[in-house]
């Protein structure tokens, strides 16, 4: 099992970017799905969940900002970025797990996840 970042860059703030996330060796269908980040020297912390059935969660600091989505055809996960801020500056995850894990209260410690991929950076300039 293989989970694949890419898309990370360095913006200005206000700027977007579109991270993508390739899964091999597996079907991400019916799977839960999500981004994490983890800024330096900060506790990684849940982002964006997207279950199978389409239900998502963000936390609050992303909610109206950035969009998770999925496309099981492709094994594909997104997350669409926009007005970033240096706050959103960090190394972003892809993780999967089962689907039981999008219904944690606690998804955004990330424990419910069971496949982690290398990630990619996300630098956010004022």
């Amino acid at each position: 099992v293989q989970l694949v970042e890419s898309g990370g860059g360095s913006v200005q703030a206000g700027g977007s970017l579109r991270l993508s996330c390739a899964a091999s060796g597996y079907s991400s269908s019916g799977r839960c799905m999500g981004w994490f980040r983890q800024a330096p020297g900060k506790e990684r912390e849940g982002v964006a969940l997207i279950a199978m059935i389409r239900g998502t969660a963000y936390a609050e600091s992303v909610k109206g900002r950035f969009t998770i989505s999925r496309d099981d055809a492709y094994d594909t996960l997104y997350l669409q970025m926009n007005s970033l801020k240096p706050e959103d500056t960090g190394m972003y995850y892809c993780a999967a797990g089962p689907a039981k894990s999008c219904y944690s209260g606690s998804w955004r410690d990330g424990n419910g996840m069971d496949y982690w991929g290398q990630g990619t950076q996300v630098t956010v300039s004022s």
